[in-house]
């Protein structure tokens, strides 16, 4: 009879790298003013473990040099290429013009569900602030947008959850294509 035990680090990266393998879709994101440095950090953290390739942070963004995001992202911000100081509408066309379908994800009246969403591919997220969500203009730029569903008594969700929702989802349709990764752990 086997007992079910937590992974060894070494096991966890043998697992990790054989979902890695079968990976090919990148993945990006834009923070639209996200100001929260414990929300940035977390969406830095959660980038860096999806494999995300690049972080746009547009308009009073906090950046991944302040203590606080720090503090919540635990180093992961030197596994991803990262650039701030520009306004949305930069960050959007240097996406595009990367190769990215930009997707925003927010509550419009012509939002696909997330699950429906166009995510496959090379997809840049666009989450906007903690407040106000994504600028009009932002909206308009990107190519098109995304809502998570909900069922209970709350509207939203916090930005660092969204983020994680929505990156989960987009790699979970690349690897519902795989049946099993490379290598399983020992």
């Amino acid at each position: 009879m086997s007992t079910r035990r937590q992974l060894r680090p070494t096991d966890v990266k043998r697992l990790n790298r054989g979902w890695r393998r079968g990976t090919e879709g990148r993945l990006a994101l834009i923070l639209d003013s996200v100001t929260g440095p414990f929300n940035v950090g977390s969406i830095f953290r959660t980038a860096a473990a999806f494999g995300v390739t690049r972080v746009w942070l547009a308009g009073n963004s906090t950046g991944p040099d302040n203590p606080k995001v720090q503090k919540t992202a635990l180093g992961t911000e030197r596994f991803l290429e990262w650039e701030d100081g520009i306004t949305a509408a930069e960050a959007v066309r240097a996406a595009k013009d990367d190769g990215y379908r930009v997707v925003a994800i927010e509550l419009t009246g012509d939002a696909a569900p997330l699950h429906e969403a166009a995510l496959d591919g090379d997809v840049c997220l666009v989450l906007g602030n903690e407040d106000h969500g994504c600028s009009p203009a932002l909206l308009e730029a990107c190519d098109a947008v995304a809502y998570i569903p909900q069922i209970g008594r709350v509207g939203s969700l916090n930005v660092a959850v969204a983020a994680a929702v929505a990156l989960a989802e987009a790699r979970r349709r690349e690897w519902a294509q795989v049946k099993e990764p490379a290598e399983g752990p020992a």
